[in-house]
């Protein structure tokens, strides 16, 4: 039976700056990749959108990013090792005291934005990146791009590593993101995105922004939170899959990945 988890970038609301619909994206989904407060995201919000999330059932990780509020999180830095290690065991560490308080648990992390592109190949930022998680809770899993260096880093430091793809966003042949400033980048048609997935889990294969079939081995299918047709979107996605018989669940059961 194929199986595979649907995830989303949620918590993103600061103040009165409003992104993107949390209780809708909750049904659908079976995981939420919770803002931390360093690219989007403040307390009360990331409150309600944990409890959302416990009383569907689904899995919660903190959305750690680069300290970068005004660029969303998604300018690259060179940030020091000792500021990003404790930047990320802070993130983490806030968003599993609002876990708590709102009775569910944290447990894996997704870099976000130009932190999550940058720790893919910088190894570097991804060694600080991965220390932290094993200072703070070496049990918690780390998600990454599929066929990155970072998956190989990661588990050879005894984590646990979930590949991840991502509906809405353009592949190069050789299976890596297209850059958000290229053609191509982004994917608003959800009938092309939920057959892309479908193949996705069936084939292990993404039809490049050149008709190619670039190979992509997945864990989990991302859909982000913050476009405007992400709903429809993600709800396209798991539709589809569901109808070819895939069962949608969260790769963390039991308070813990399996």
């Amino acid at each position: 039976m194929q199986q595979i988890d649907l995830n989303s970038d949620l918590g993103e609301s600061f103040g009165a700056w409003k992104m993107g619909d949390d209780a809708a994206m909750l049904d659908i989904v079976t995981s939420a990749n919770v803002a931390c407060g360093f690219h989007a995201g403040d307390p009360a919000g990331g409150l309600d959108t944990l409890r959302a999330a416990a009383q569907r059932g689904v899995r919660v990780g903190a959305h750690v990013a680069y300290p970068d509020l005004a660029g969303f999180g998604r300018r690259a830095m060179d940030v020091a090792s000792a500021d990003l290690r404790a930047g990320v065991i802070y993130q983490i560490g806030a968003l599993q005291a609002l876990a708590r308080v709102a009775g569910t648990e944290v447990c894996y992390v997704k870099p976000h934005g130009a932190l999550y592109n940058t720790i893919a190949h910088d190894e570097r930022q991804a060694t600080d990146v991965i220390e932290a998680l094993r200072l703070l809770d070496a049990d918690l899993a780390l998600v990454v791009l599929a066929g990155s260096p970072l998956a190989a880093w990661a588990r050879s430091a005894g984590l646990r590593v979930v590949a991840e793809a991502f509906a809405d966003r353009g592949y190069t042949p050789q299976g890596t993101l297209v850059s958000r400033r290229a053609p191509g980048a982004v994917l608003h048609d959800a009938g092309v995105v939920a057959a892309r997935m479908l193949r996705l889990v069936q084939e292990g294969v993404v039809e490049a922004v050149d008709g190619s079939l670039a190979r992509v081995a997945a864990d989990s299918i991302c859909v982000h939170g913050d476009s405007p047709d992400a709903v429809a979107m993600a709800r396209a996605v798991r539709d589809t899959l569901s109808a070819a018989g895939v069962v949608l669940r969260p790769f963390c059961v039991d308070e813990r990945m399996l």
